[in-house]
């Protein structure tokens, strides 16, 4: 018996809705063997994950435009048919998503890449992108028929205070943090799924991305790295950021530049208090317990 069939495979238990998610789009997804899903809580290095594994499909392609191939699936704004959308490609195909494992549907055979980032770097790079949004977003965000829940406002111009704000209340104004961090934690065991950290990309991208491609059975050729590795370097990618952004970067006030911004950790540091970083970390200790904690606040493979 093969190890597919005797795996406790995660199941789809539950349905999100929000003023960005509607995770019932996967119900109607038709997974392929070679599927990749980039899966994150949101500004943890996804659509930079998203672009590596875009140049290790496409063996270094600089026309490759990840931001129109590689769609968010579960976010509710995305056009109707877009599982057709997907359907027709003919390529390997790379999904994103934002949802935790139990409301989303599961393959055994497609490939999943779950990258993880401190919650207080993910906070102030969210902060940015809140920050910069226009008003294209928020009007695709909170009018686009069918938003469940309250809309979401502007940003509290005390980053502090916002950063205050989404850990008491679990990630508001966007969706919870720590359930998202503990259901991808729970299955870094399986065969199909690896857990990879924003600190590890940013200190040894080389080495793991090679990684990457050994586990998506990229089979890339020894004299393409070198193109491949500066594709993925953020000064590449902030220069061809209308390649890599969203909507190629429509929807926020600057551009693609916006979307594109620093890619730096520690930037919490000359702002939170000690109180604030001391109830931060024993919040996330409570949530996932030591291990994970550890992982989540300074990478290290797993």
């Amino acid at each position: 018996m093969s190890t597919t069939e005797t795996t406790d495979w995660p199941r789809k238990t539950r349905d999100i809705h929000n003023h960005h998610m509607d995770s019932t789009v996967w119900d109607r997804i038709e997974f392929r063997d070679d599927d990749v899903v980039v899966a994150t809580y949101a500004k943890s290095g996804t659509t930079w994950t998203q672009h590596i594994v875009g140049q290790l499909v496409f063996a270094g392609d600089p026309e490759v435009k990840v931001a129109e191939i590689s769609p968010w699936v579960d976010l509710r704004v995305m056009p109707p048919n877009l599982p057709e959308i997907l359907e027709a490609q003919s390529h390997r195909r790379i999904m994103k998503t934002h949802l935790p494992v139990d409301a989303l549907n599961f393959s055994p055979k497609a490939k999943y890449l779950y990258i993880g980032r401190d919650g207080r770097d993910v906070v102030w790079s969210l902060y940015n992108h809140h920050a910069g949004a226009n008003q294209l977003w928020y009007d695709a965000m909170n009018d686009t028929p069918g938003r469940v829940g309250p809309p979401i406002g502007r940003p509290d111009p005390d980053i502090r205070r916002y950063f205050l704000t989404w850990l008491e209340q679990d990630g508001a104004p966007f969706w919870a943090y720590w359930e998202n961090i503990a259901s991808w934690w729970a299955i870094r065991d399986l065969p199909n799924v690896k857990l990879v950290h924003f600190n590890d990309l940013k200190q040894d991208l080389e080495g793991e991305m090679r990684k990457i491609a050994a586990f998506l059975d990229c089979d890339i050729p020894e004299d393409r790295w070198p193109q491949i590795l500066e594709h993925c370097s953020f000064d590449w990618m902030k220069a061809h950021a209308e390649n890599v952004a969203p909507l190629g970067g429509a929807i926020f006030e600057g551009g693609a530049q916006t979307f594109i911004n620093k890619g730096v950790n520690g930037r919490w540091r000359d702002v939170l208090t000690p109180a604030d970083i001391a109830a931060y970390e024993a919040r996330a200790q409570a949530e996932l317990g030591s291990q994970a904690a550890a992982w989540l606040a300074e990478g290290v493979a797993v």
